[in-house]
């Protein structure tokens, strides 16, 4: 399988667009949050339309920057693993929208408490899929994922917790810009995609092996 990630687009729709037309065909298409700024429901619904017009299976979670009510629309849209999970050809994508709290006060944050129940919500609908990746917006908590530029870790404790308890097989998440980039922790391989408003995201490649390639 062939998954072409994405997060933190804050809008950028057209930007998007262009790369899936120059990559090769992705078997599924992964939002990890983010798609707007303070954006409307009606935006994302247009958004996650126009990406479902290539025709290839879409999942996705709300980052911090986008409305809570999109859960509900990714659900009518069927796109949504917030909480829950979607298997696809044996993989198994799960994910937690938003993010822990922040001082900027940012539309849609949880508590930790939260995090870690839509963590096991998820997992409990994949846990045995071939392969498994978890969709948190936001990084693990003390990894190379996680630092802002002044230097300090401020990822979620709960999704380290929840990775070094189940180790699923990929996370894909955003959240903090800065930090784009590729970790692990056990056997879990971790990638933080980075802002795709800049153009950038990751290609994953699930075959015998795992690969992940960041671009843009």
């Amino acid at each position: 399988m062939r998954i072409i990630a994405f997060t933190d687009i804050h809008g950028a729709y057209d930007r998007i667009m262009t790369i899936l037309h120059q990559e090769s065909p992705a078997d599924v298409i992964l939002i990890g949050g983010d798609l707007t700024t303070h954006g409307t429901v009606e935006e994302a619904e247009a958004a996650v339309r126009q990406l479902q017009s290539f025709g290839r299976p879409l999942v996705a979670v709300s980052g911090n920057m986008d409305h809570p009510h999109f859960d509900a629309a990714y659900k009518r849209l069927g796109v949504n693993i917030n909480a829950q999970g979607a298997i696809i050809d044996g993989v198994g994508f799960f994910g937690v929208a938003g993010s822990p709290p922040t001082p900027m006060k940012t539309p849609y944050e949880i508590s930790e408490e939260e995090i870690a129940q839509r963590a096991e919500a998820g997992w409990a609908d994949v846990r045995f899929a071939r392969r498994t990746v978890f969709v948190p917006h936001a990084p693990p908590h003390a990894s190379r994922l996680d630092r802002i530029l002044l230097g300090k870790h401020v990822g979620s404790t709960s999704v380290r917790r929840f990775v070094e308890a189940f180790q699923p097989d990929v996370l894909v998440c955003g959240h903090i810009h800065e930090s784009r980039g590729t970790d692990s922790l056990g056997r879990t391989q971790m990638v933080n995609c980075g802002a795709a408003s800049h153009g950038h995201y990751a290609v994953i490649d699930l075959a015998e092996d795992i690969t992940i390639r960041l671009c843009g």
